[in-house]
This record gives structure tokens, C-alpha cells and sequence, in this order.
């Protein structure tokens, strides 16, 4: 795999959105799994060794003023560690895999300052605080058992992975420091809100699997052009501010929304293009896609099908018929003229 490759290996593909339903039953089986296996066990202590080192480190490069080469990419993973201390002598590392071991502390990657790259899935940390690593560009912390997101300042992070950890809400996510974050996976958290993701150059936000019952305070994602909210208990679309005005996937399938009407709070926004409400109430409504496309007349798409030109023409005539429904009942709310 090429180094640019691993740079991307985290980004999120936009023509897999919908991919990820399928995937759903087999990730919650191994978290589960994972949850299992560290209640019941515990480990023995496994430092990371100077023979695991020459095993796992690979891709010499140059260092420095170029004089010197060093191997910048490590892979430890499943080797059940619990000690990573070994790491601080290795200061010119820049792409490092430690996924699946038995961690509890990563410190050590403070002494990291070239780190390009850092995959810490599957292991037993609560928290993803670090010191600011300046060259920071792909972090991940799937599956541990972090609670908050405290601590996390590399300012050229562009995407941050905490995927099924215990986080109830988003703190300390200081946008003036993470100037260059793109994407943001929080999906099988335990979040209760969206406030705290004042993040104004977010594209991609990813909070299915949680606990929300509404949209609020994004107004500020200016830039958001992907909003992931599968399966959470959201009824109401109350919320989501015309500021959003890049946004244009929303996911909001398996939620509780049971009046189609409730899609008048979000036809205000410009560049809506692709709306995904599977498994909600509404959806049981006789002409639910052609209600759907009546009040947002910008779709293109509603869950996994494209309209046609005859629906948008129908729902044009549709929405002609209503406007002068409304100017004749507001010409009789205002009476007979007076002599």
C-alpha cells in the first residue's frame, strides 16, 4: 500500500453511505464481542520489544537535512500489548498502527513529532488526549472506551475517527486549533446532543447510533456537505438552520419522524440533494415520495432512488395547486370590500 493510500484510509466514501446499513449487525457483534472480553480477562503485561520493532517497522525514508534515513512506518497490531514506552526512542515514526492490543496509555506517541498517520483502534484507552503533534493528518480511536473529546489540538488533523467508544458529549473540540478537521466520526457513541461541534470547516460528520433526539447547534458548519444521523431517536427536524447551507447528504434513516410535515424545517436548505428516511413512521404515508419531493423540490434523491422527471413534474403541479389554494384563502380572509 502506497503512503498516500494510508493517508486516505479513514476517508469516508461518499458512494458507500448507504453501504454501511449492511455492515451494521456484523460491527455491533464485535463490539459487543470486545466488551465481552474485557470484563472478563485480564492481561498480562506485554511491552513492545526491540525484536517486535525490527519485525513490524518498514518504508526507510529520509530524516532531517536528508543525510540520514530512519524507517518511518510501524505496524504492531494484535500482539496483545500493554506497554508502548519503546516508542519514545523512535522519534522520527510517521505512520503507526498499534490497533487491537490491550493499551491503556499511548503517551509514548507524544515524543512522535513527525507523525503523519495513527491507527489506535481496538484497544482499552479513555481518553484520545495527546500532546499537539504538528504534522497530525489521520487519527483513529475506534472501539476503546473513551469518554470525552477532550485534548485533541493538531492543527493539521483533517480526519478524526472515535468511532464506537462512550462518548455523551462533544467538548473541548476548539475549532481555532483544528483548522483543518474534514471529517469527524462519532457513530456508536452514547451522545445525547450535537452541541459542542462548532467545527466551521467540517464537510463530513457521522453520528448514527447514538442517543439524539434532535439537531442543534451547527449552525456554524457552514461547510458541511455529508450529515450521517442513522438510528437514533430524532422525531423532530426542528433544528437544523438554513446556515447549513453546503449540506448535501442527509442520512436520517431508523429514526422516530412520523409527520411528513416535519420536512418543512429542512427545505430550506439550498444544496439538499440526497435524503435517506427509511425505517421512520412517515414512511408508511400513501405518496410519501411525492410528498417528500412537494416539500423539498431541490431532491434528487430519496433514500436509495433518483426521481424521475415526471415525479418532479408532478410534484411541480402539485406545489402550483397549493400556492393558489393559499392566495384564495387569504383573498377570503380578507372580506368583501368595503363602500
Amino acid at each position: 500500500m502506497s503512503d498516500e493510500e494510508d493517508l486516505e484510509d479513514f476517508e469516508p466514501d461518499q458512494d458507500d453511505l448507504d453501504r454501511e446499513d449492511e455492515d451494521k449487525e456484523t460491527e455491533e457483534w464485535d463490539e459487543d464481542r470486545k466488551e465481552e472480553e474485557d470484563l472478563s480477562e485480564e492481561w498480562m503485561p506485554t511491552p513492545l520489544t526491540e525484536d517486535m520493532m525490527k519485525e513490524g517497522l518498514s518504508l526507510l525514508c529520509k530524516t532531517g537535512n536528508g543525510l540520514a534515513h530512519a524507517y518511518v512506518k510501524l505496524e504492531v497490531k494484535e500482539r496483545e500489548l500493554t506497554d508502548i514506552h519503546l516508542l519514545r526512542n523512535y522519534i522520527h515514526l510517521r505512520y503507526v498502527d498499534i490497533s487491537e492490543n490491550h493499551l491503556t496509555d499511548v503517551s509514548a506517541l507524544n515524543h512522535l513529532t513527525h507523525l503523519l498517520w495513527l491507527k489506535a483502534d481496538g484497544n482499552r484507552l479513555r481518553s484520545a488526549q495527546l500532546n499537539e503533534l504538528p504534522y497530525l493528518q489521520i487519527a483513529s480511536f475506534a472501539y476503546n472506551q473513551i469518554t470525552d473529546t477532550e485534548g485533541i489540538t493538531h492543527p493539521r488533523l483533517s480526519i478524526l475517527n472515535l468511532k464506537g467508544n462512550h462518548i455523551r458529549s462533544v467538548t473541548g473540540l476548539d475549532p481555532e486549533k483544528l483548522i483543518s478537521l474534514h471529517t469527524l466520526e462519532l457513530r456508536g457513541n452514547q451522545l445525547e446532543t450535537t452541541i459542542g461541534i462548532n467545527l466551521p470547516m467540517l464537510k463530513n460528520l457521522f453520528l448514527a447510533q447514538n442517543f439524539l433526539k434532535r439537531v442543534e447547534g451547527l449552525d456554524n458548519l457552514k461547510n458541511l456537505t455529508t450529515l450521517h444521523l442513522r438510528d437514533n431517536h430524532i422525531d423532530s427536524l426542528t433544528g437544523f438552520s438554513k446556515e447549513l447551507k453546503a449540506l448535501q447528504y442527509l442520512n436520517l434513516r431508523g429514526n422516530m419522524i412520523s409527520n411528513l410535515q416535519e420536512l418543512t424545517k429542512i427545505q430550506n436548505l439550498p444544496k439538499l440533494r440526497a435524503l435517506v428516511l427509511l425505517d421512520n413512521p412517515c414512511t408508511d404515508e400513501t405518496d410519501y415520495r411525492q410528498e417528500a419531493l412537494v416539500h423539498i423540490p431541490q431532491l434528487e434523491r430519496l433514500d436509495k432512488e433518483f426521481f424521475e422527471e415526471e415525479d418532479r413534474a408532478e410534484a411541480n403541479e402539485i406545489r402550483q395547486r397549493m400556492r393558489e389554494e393559499q392566495e384564495q384563502d387569504a383573498e377570503g380572509d380578507m372580506g368583501p370590500d368595503q363602500p
